[in-house]
This record gives structure tokens, C-alpha cells and sequence, in this order.
């Protein structure tokens, strides 16, 4: 029985041992793999954030290769208008060639035609001239042209307004004047100074010299002499 004892006492003792040896064996291992995890976990977080990083930049390199694609469409769009306006620049030149080979025909029909033109006008010159000369052979001198209705004294003034009898006085006190000079002694429009000066001289008031423009008026001498005596009676 002690035998049997002992030999169960130390059977149990190796069990025990062999336990606390396993179970130890086994918390070891357990913590190298969590270890192993959480370095497994850091190297799948880098590796992500690697990838990450890689699509960041290949977003980036894509939107550049757009913007560079966009940029080459414009190039060839204006690369084409380019060439559009070198063949129309070349199409011109080609005009202008062909424009210079007939250039000297059309100077030569050019400088013929004014050649006639000037003989014509050298011609009409003439005639202008001959023209001219027979013109001052029929012009009579100036002419002080009265006015076919006779002044009555004692109805004279009567029908004149102010403002003509101002015009009457100032051409008996000044002398011979001309419509604008008139305007601007009685400050009338030019219209009506116009058509006042024309009313007086076809009433017989004034007379006219008609050899230039403006007419130059001046007042009759019956008509002058009715003025200083209207004055005198005053």
C-alpha cells in the first residue's frame, strides 16, 4: 500500500508538473499570437494606408491626364483654326498673285481713261470759258430796280408797324444794308427779316440792287423825304 501510495503521489506530481509545464507553454503561445495579431493588424493599417495614399495620388495623375487631355483637345481645336486660316491667308495670296498679273492691264485701261478724262475736261474747260466770256458780254450792270406801286403821302405810314417803320429810319439814317445786317439792328429771325425787307420793298417803300446776293436795300427818296417831314412835323 505505501508503494502503491508513493507511486501515485509522485504520478501525480509529474501530472502536475507536465500541466504547469503545457499551461504555461500555452499562455506563451497565446500572447505570441496576439502579438503576432496586433502586428498583423499594424501591417494591414500601413498597407491600407498605402493603398490609400497610392489611389490618392492615381486620382491626382487621373485628373491631370484629363486636364492634360482637355488642354490637348483646345491645342488641336485652335491647331486646326490655325491651319483653316493659313489656307484662306494662302487662298488670298494665291488672289493677289493672279491680282498682280492683271494689275498692268487694268494701270494701263486706268491711265488711258484718264488721259480721255482729261482731254474732256480741257475741252469742257473751254467751254466753260467761252461760255463765261459770252455770259459778261450779256450781263447788264447793276440796276436799282423800284417798285411799280406808287407811295400816296397821305397814306404812307399808316399801315406800317413798328418794327418797319425802325427799318424804314434805319436805312434813311445809315444808309444801303442788306437783309442780315438788318437782323441785327431790329433782332428779328433771319426768316422774318427776310420776308419783312421783301413785304417793303414790293409796297414801294425800298428799292433793291439785285446785282449780288444778299439783296442790298435802301430806302426810296419819296419815301425819305415823307420820313423828314413827318419828323419835322413832330
Amino acid at each position: 500500500m505505501d508503494l502503491f501510495l508513493f507511486s501515485a503521489v509522485v504520478l501525480l506530481l509529474i501530472t502536475f508538473g507536465a500541466f504547469s509545464y503545457y499551461y504555461r507553454r500555452l499562455r506563451k503561445l497565446a500572447e505570441e499570437n496576439e502579438k503576432a495579431k496586433t502586428l498583423v493588424s499594424d501591417i494591414v493599417l500601413s498597407f491600407n494606408k498605402q493603398v490609400q495614399r497610392v489611389e490618392e495620388k492615381l486620382g491626382s495623375v487621373t485628373q491631370k491626364a484629363l486636364t492634360s487631355t482637355s488642354k490637348t483637345s483646345r491645342l488641336e481645336t485652335k491647331i486646326e483654326a490655325q491651319e483653316n486660316k493659313l489656307t484662306q491667308i494662302s487662298t488670298e495670296i494665291d488672289k493677289l498673285s493672279n491680282l498682280k498679273q492683271e494689275l498692268p492691264v487694268q494701270l494701263t485701261a486706268m491711265e488711258q481713261k484718264i488721259e480721255d478724262i482729261t482731254k474732256s475736261q480741257e475741252e469742257l474747260t473751254k467751254r466753260i470759258t467761252s461760255l463765261t466770256e459770252e455770259t459778261k458780254k450779256l450781263i447788264l450792270p447793276d440796276t436799282n430796280i423800284e417798285a411799280v406801286i406808287p407811295i400816296k403821302q397821305e397814306k404812307a405810314l399808316a399801315p406800317l408797324t413798328t418794327t418797319e417803320l425802325t427799318v424804314l429810319e434805319i436805312l434813311a439814317n445809315e444808309g444801303e444794308k442788306t437783309a442780315p445786317e438788318i437782323k441785327v439792328k431790329v433782332n428779328l429771325t433771319r426768316e422774318h427779316t427776310a420776308r419783312l425787307m421783301k413785304k417793303l420793298y414790293e409796297k414801294g417803300y425800298l428799292e433793291r440792287t439785285t446785282g449780288k446776293i444778299p439783296f442790298a436795300y435802301r430806302i426810296k427818296e419819296e419815301m425819305r423825304k415823307i420820313l423828314k417831314k413827318t419828323e419835322a412835323k413832330t
